[in-house]
């Protein structure tokens, strides 16, 4: 049976700060899109047959263990207008430190059903365009940290339309070794 998954950053240090300023905007502007979607930086999104999913946990874990722990910085609140998303933007040092990692996954998969090259927290997705003036005027400063040092494999649940945790794959710091031709003489 398919199913479908996505690979996000994750930290439990963004998930009660970011609900708040969500039920807060709800208290605004009444229920949206991601209202009920914990704090999350989207990699990306597949389907796949429930048997590949062994594989592409490997794929995962092999992938983390290349990459070394950061602190990532989120320090103010911008949006997309075409979508109505209102989200929480990165420093550029963030971004910079991200987006391999983000480029890295999506190479290791086939088809890909949403990929994201701009790592932001949502806090709210097709916002009307007053529902988006609303949120930019609640919400003016922030500065929020984590510590980026795994990726985790989410599932989604069609019966509640949203996506679970279901496996963290931690980064080992072990970068992969350059391929070096030798020679045997």
């Amino acid at each position: 049976m398919e199913k479908t998954y996505s690979v996000v950053f994750y930290s439990k240090t963004l998930v009660e700060p970011v609900k708040k300023m969500k039920a807060f905007l709800r208290s605004k502007i009444n229920w949206y899109n991601s209202y009920n979607s914990e704090a999350h930086i989207t990699i990306c999104e597949f389907t796949i047959e429930e048997s590949q999913l062994d594989s592409i946990k490997q794929k995962l874990s092999k992938i983390a263990n290349t990459f070394t722990p950061f602190e990532v910085y989120l320090d103010h609140f911008d949006s997309f207008p075409t979508n109505g998303a209102f989200f929480i933007g990165l420093t550029e040092e963030s971004k910079k430190n991200l987006v391999p990692i983000m480029k890295k996954t999506h190479e290791t998969f086939k088809s890909l059903k949403h990929k994201s090259d701009n790592p932001h927290l949502s806090i709210g997705r097709r916002l009307t365009p007053e529902n988006l003036k609303i949120a930019s005027e609640l919400f003016t400063t922030i500065n929020l940290n984590f510590l980026c040092n795994e990726i985790v494999l989410r599932e989604f649940d069609p019966a509640v339309k949203q996506f679970f945790v279901m496996d963290a794959f931690p980064f080992g710091s072990n970068p992969e070794p350059e391929f070096v031709q030798g020679s045997l003489f």
